[in-house]
């Protein structure tokens, strides 16, 4: 972005003179951009123009103070600090010395996070004793997620944050509302700051590097938990409060507006999907998170790195750390239950799972089955690890899976999750005939699943069996009904269904 602008400036300046035009094309420049001000002051540090544009740069990152209060220009290099946030990812990181930060914290001292006890913690044992609503997001997930509690590194990450912070103030008035800082956040993270999602490629394996905050700042690239994480932070100095929603795998931000719910995708720069979007068949209702747990989400993720590894002992490690911040919920209690079991430590596993046996989720429709199944040996340790193998967009991948389930499946026919999973290779590799067959051996076993009775109704349907096609939605209508839940894909169904054929029953 940096390299950018300065081409730019240097093109214009080509089309003019020097010193009239010097000045045009000083009075050209956005008067709530830090950025080009200190582009501009690079090129031309010599000039008055240049002088000015570094002054009214000052002026701009302290809202002012500086002017109000008669105090001198710092004389510290603002380029350098700048460059905090405008690096290239492939740049070296920028290091400020104890000068630059101190001169930062204090022109941000006016941040709406101060207010928080949580901007002064130095101990993770302190974050474990604050209320979630006192909780600095930020400087909670960095003394967590840093080797050492070295207050120095993590004050270089939340120096950057400050930074953005105090740009995105420029764009706002002191009276701005809260769909104004909206608008600036997403403005400033997904346009001018190029905040993008990896391709599944780099995340499916690094995972973690793809959510931690100061992974996230260093390569402006994150997953949905990641990008999110960022987003929080800079709503907290913004005074911003927003909903965190967890739909089962994702998570997104939503702001309760006067008149309706605005959604923050962070996936797909800030965009607002309807609510109703995130709901699926077996998902009935969108969990609402704390802060505190979003920290326990991004140990999760981290734990799921190194279940992939194989490394079951280190993912232990992570989930129990992410216990701290959620002890009730029910799907961390059983990924720490098949770790435990997959390192053989059979009691501890079988322990866990038996408090969740036969439990149905609160945001779900249908009852998780793993539990049960290991429970009434219908499965094995080793079998459980089978339906967690990842696929990527080869079909060699999905080809592995499928062969890996298979054999297991020839020792364990009655594993419902193993069979949902099979079923699901077929679809990825476009063999509908074979995913139904499989769907149905499931539906045999256990009709109380609505996913399935879904997918087989749009199977059937595929095959013009119109019978079987109602059959299967009246199943899937029955089961979610009775969770209260009325499902949008459901009903979209059930609408081209009564085109095709009416209902035989």
């Amino acid at each position: 972005m940096k390299i950018l602008m300065c081409a730019f400036l240097i093109i214009i300046i080509g089309c003019y003179g020097h010193t009239n035009q010097l000045k045009a094309l000083y009075n050209s420049l956005d008067p709530k951009s830090v950025m080009q001000h200190v582009a501009f002051y690079e090129l031309y540090p010599d000039s008055r123009e240049g002088q000015a544009a570094l002054s009214y740069a000052w002026q701009l990152l302290s809202q002012g103070t500086l002017h109000q209060q008669h105090t001198p220009l710092p004389t510290l290099d603002l380029k350098e600090i700048i460059s905090l946030i405008t690096r290239q990812s492939f740049e070296p990181n920028v290091m400020l010395n104890q000068e630059q930060l101190q001169l930062i914290q204090a022109i941000a001292h006016n941040l709406a996070n101060r207010k928080k006890k949580g901007v002064s913690l130095t101990c993770k044992e302190d974050v474990l004793k604050t209320p979630s609503e006192e909780i600095d997001l930020a400087r909670a997930l960095l003394l967590f997620q840093s080797d050492t509690q070295n207050l120095e590194y993590i004050k270089q990450y939340e120096t950057m944050l400050d930074l953005m912070a105090l740009q995105i103030f420029t764009c706002l008035s002191p009276h701005s509302s809260d769909l104004e800082k909206i608008r600036a956040l997403n403005d400033f993270i997904f346009q001018q700051m190029q905040f993008r999602f990896p391709p599944h490629s780099l995340y499916a394996h690094d995972i973690d590097l793809y959510t931690f905050l100061p992974s996230v700042l260093d390569n402006r690239q994150g997953v949905c938990l990641g990008v999110s994480i960022l987003y929080l932070c800079l709503a907290q100095r913004l005074d911003l409060n927003l909903d965190i929603i967890t739909p089962p795998g994702h998570i997104y931000l939503s702001y309760p507006d006067k008149e309706r719910v605005i959604n923050i995708e962070t996936t797909s720069r800030g965009i607002d999907l309807p609510s109703e979007d995130y709901l699926g068949i077996n998902n009935r209702s969108l969990q609402k998170r704390t802060i505190k747990e979003v920290i326990g989400l991004a140990f999760i993720n981290q734990a799921s790195v190194f279940w992939q590894k194989d490394d079951y002992q280190q993912a232990i490690n992570f989930y129990k750390k992410a216990q701290l911040f959620l002890p009730r919920d029910p799907l961390l209690k059983m990924f720490l239950g098949i770790n435990y079991l997959l390192i053989g430590e059979k009691a501890k596993g079988k322990k866990i799972l038996q408090e969740i046996r036969n439990i149905t989720f609160e945001d779900s429709v249908s009852a998780e089955t793993i539990p049960e199944d290991y429970l009434k040996k219908r499965i094995d340790a080793e079998g459980i690890r089978a339906v967690f193998l990842s696929v990527d967009e080869t079909r060699d991948s999905i080809i592995h899976k499928q062969k890996t389930l298979k054999a297991v499946l020839k020792r364990f026919p009655k594993y419902r999750a193993g069979i949902f999973q099979l079923a699901t290779t077929w679809l990825q590799l476009n063999r509908s005939m074979e995913a139904m067959q499989t769907l149905e051996i499931y539906y045999a076993l256990d009709p109380t699943n609505a996913t399935v009775a879904y997918y087989l109704a749009i199977l059937s349907l595929q095959r013009f069996d119109f019978n079987r096609a109602w059959k299967y939605w009246h199943q899937a209508n029955k089961l979610t009904q009775e969770r209260n839940h009325s499902p949008k894909v459901l009903k979209e169904l059930h609408v081209h269904l009564q085109r095709l054929c009416p209902d035989p029953l």
